[in-house]
């Protein structure tokens, strides 16, 4: 007879591994053990509990297994649990180096599942739209979204993070998530019903997305690949895209017909609104890496929701403005720095002060033209400690660069290069997540945000801060030849 293991939810990764270390240790194979989650009927075998094992020694199995695992878990196939932990058995029993064979059947398929609820998650990270909703407690944002798998906890902390400021809830077919600017919680999930089909504020989204698209860079193909029709009835800016894309050929002769205008060589900075105002309800979700958006008007966007954002750091609201990133889309080259410094502050521009100055003739002895780069900072605002008439830059926290950290992410999806250089410690800890050393680091390319490889380098406001002359200039060359290496590398 075997063994049943009833996990509490479907997609309790912390469970499911306790559950899997006492099988282990208990001589358990995997074809002896009955997984099942609460609710869910026994299977046709009669199967006892699970042994009461307490293990005789500690066993260890390679970190990639567990991150893959953990992922994989929240798929919807019936089959993920005793996957897993056939993958684990075998780790155990003789094949420690599993992971390491892509080819491997288990292997193969435990990735396929993880792509695909990652896959899941960006889709609802990109497709939630809220509405507002009057209720007794106040204005309160409501979403509908229908995941392909168990991802409704593991993706409840983006909505937090984003959305700290706003009460919200997100109803699924399965799970519900509420937020009330304090804590999280979870319940049983609902009804499309539930979620009222549009509010007072949708029309003005709807104008704005009929603003931003740009019919000369119209893909259908690439459109529906990245928004499958299932997610459109949830978004009220689909209603205008049968339009849009009618228009699209008569829109783009004109364009063509009307011809091109000089760029204006000092163009004019953003400065914040006056007034912030509070995020609208609509769009919330809109994820900025859509294929269809103007990625210049999307950056614009990203620029006009960071001012008004009313969860800025205290030192945010000390600068002059943010600071954007500046560069053609899709540059071959992505270069982010630490923050703005107090000239960068006041023009608005990133690296235009001493270190910009000196990155700005390392570049140019590396051959990279500036004007085919990207250059953008980790954290938008300048961090600083007023002294007299003087502003002394102040190293941005942990903290500072967590909240600044989904802005960079999406103005990297926009941007869209084919290699990142991290430029320091902040730019790296920002586009890896975390706490890496650059020395370490430096000069070897390793993941980056969405999949993206990232070259790490120092800031050169670390050549600035070297004493010596003679080690001055080994450092500069140093730095040059790094970003020679970048430049061969993308």
């Amino acid at each position: 007879m075997g063994v049943a293991i009833v996990l509490p939810g479907p997609a309790d990764f912390t469970a499911w591994r306790n559950a899997a270390r006492g099988l282990v240790a208990a001589g358990i194979a995997p074809e002896q053990a009955e997984w099942r989650v609460t609710g869910d009927n026994p299977g046709l075998f009669a199967a006892g509990p699970p042994p009461n094992a307490t293990p005789a020694g500690a066993f260890r199995v390679p970190r990639a297994f567990l991150e893959l695992a953990e992922i994989a878990i929240r798929h919807r196939d019936g089959e993920r649990f005793a996957l897993l932990y056939r993958a684990l058995w075998r780790v155990t029993q003789g094949e420690p180096a599993l992971m390491q064979v892509a080819t491997d059947p288990d292997i193969v398929r435990l990735t396929a599942m993880a792509k695909a609820v990652r896959r899941d998650a960006h889709k609802m990270h990109a497709f939630v739209r809220f509405r507002q909703v009057e209720t007794e407690a106040g204005i309160r944002h409501v979403a509908w979204f229908e995941p392909e798998h168990h991802i409704e906890e593991a993706e409840a902390g983006f909505f937090v993070r984003r959305f700290a400021a706003l009460r919200w809830s997100i109803v699924t077919p399965r799970r519900s998530v509420h937020w009330d600017g304090q804590e999280i919680a979870f319940g049983p999930g609902g009804s499309r019903a539930e979620v009222p089909p549009d509010d007072a504020v949708e029309p003005l989204w709807r104008a704005y997305y009929a603003a931003i698209f740009n019919p000369a860079r119209l893909k259908p193909g690439a459109m529906r690949a990245e928004m499958p029709r299932k997610y459109w009835r949830n978004m009220p800016e689909t209603a205008e895209i049968p339009r849009l894309m009618a228009e699209a050929p008569r829109r783009v002769a004109e364009m063509v017909a009307r011809g091109g205008a000089a760029p204006n060589p000092r163009p004019q900075r953003m400065r914040p609104p006056a007034q912030p105002e509070a995020p609208s309800g609509v769009g919330e979700g809109m994820d900025l890496l859509d294929t269809h958006a103007d990625p210049e008007a999307a950056l614009a966007a990203l620029l006009r929701e960071l001012a008004a954002r009313p969860d800025l750091p205290d030192f945010a609201r000390r600068a002059t403005q943010p600071v954007f990133g500046e560069g053609p889309i899709g540059a071959r080259l992505m270069f982010v720095g630490e923050q703005p410094g107090d000239e960068e502050d006041i023009q608005g521009r990133p690296f235009v002060g001493p270190a910009g100055r000196l990155f700005d003739r390392a570049l140019a002895e590396a051959g990279v033209p500036r004007d085919e780069a990207y250059v953008t900072n980790a954290v938008k605002h300048f961090k600083f400690t007023p002294t007299g008439k003087r502003r002394l830059h102040q190293s941005p926290d942990a903290g500072d660069i967590a909240h600044y950290r989904p802005f960079l992410l999406r103005e990297v999806g926009l941007v869209r290069p084919r290699l990142l250089v991290a430029l320091g410690a902040t730019a790296l800890r920002a586009l890896t997540g975390k706490a890496l050393r650059v020395m370490k680091t430096r000069g070897t390319v390793i993941d980056g945000p969405e999949g993206l490889p990232l070259f790490a380098t120092v800031h050169p406001s670390f050549l600035l801060r070297v004493p010596d002359q003679d080690a001055q200039a080994r450092e500069y060359a140093r730095f040059v030849e790094d970003l020679r290496t970048a430049a061969a590398r993308a």
